[in-house]
């Protein structure tokens, strides 16, 4: 049986190439799901990801499945609950972060309609295609990263820096980042789901 060719920061650990090969770079337009990858980003700078993909269901576990509207609203107790939970990263700036970013998230959603289509916009609804031949070639942040990362900021948004946002692009792909001899590359390059 032939193995398929994948980038090569898949590795060989099952969850990583399952994320690899079904949700990174696919065009993703689920508002939540755009959420929850805007925060698990965030959290993982400094960190690697497999670190922050072991412990996905555990955030969405700790933080009501990324509902904004309930995380908007922690408070000190809320605070000191994700402190004291093992199962995520338990650093204070980050999570301080997430219940901002709520908020912020929130506020995005009432002046632009969607995080969805607020995001899309700066690619006019398509996907940056990228062609790759090497993990090498790929940088690690652009000039559009630069400006989502700084329209973010200004709305209030933290860990939100360009390399976090182009990772985040990548992730949700409104950058297809596969190489091009990596399977998903052709299967990633469409629009996607709505």
């Amino acid at each position: 049986m032939k193995q398929k060719t994948r980038c090569s920061w898949a590795g060989e650990q099952p969850l990583m190439q399952a994320y690899h090969d079904e949700e990174w770079g696919r065009p993703q337009h689920d508002d939540r799901v755009l959420f929850e990858f805007l925060i698990l980003e965030g959290a993982q700078a400094g960190l690697s990801w497999s670190t922050i993909l072991n412990k996905r269901e555990n955030y969405r576990r700790a933080f009501h499945q990324f509902d904004a509207k309930k995380i908007a609203r922690y408070g000190d107790k809320d605070r000191e609950r994700l402190m004291g939970d093992a199962g995520i990263v338990r650093n204070r700036l980050k999570i301080g972060a997430a219940i901002g970013n709520a908020q912020a998230y929130l506020e995005l959603c009432r002046t632009e309609g969607s995080l969805d289509a607020w995001l899309w916009r700066w690619v006019d609804g398509k996907p940056v295609v990228n062609r790759w031949t090497g993990m090498g070639q790929v940088p690690a942040r652009t000039e559009l990263s630069d400006r989502i990362s700084k329209d973010l900021q200004k709305r209030g948004f933290k860990f939100v820096g360009t390399t976090i946002i182009y990772a985040y692009l990548q992730a949700v792909g409104v950058v297809n980042d596969h190489v091009v001899g990596c399977f998903c590359h052709a299967e990633s390059s469409g629009r996607g789901k709505k």
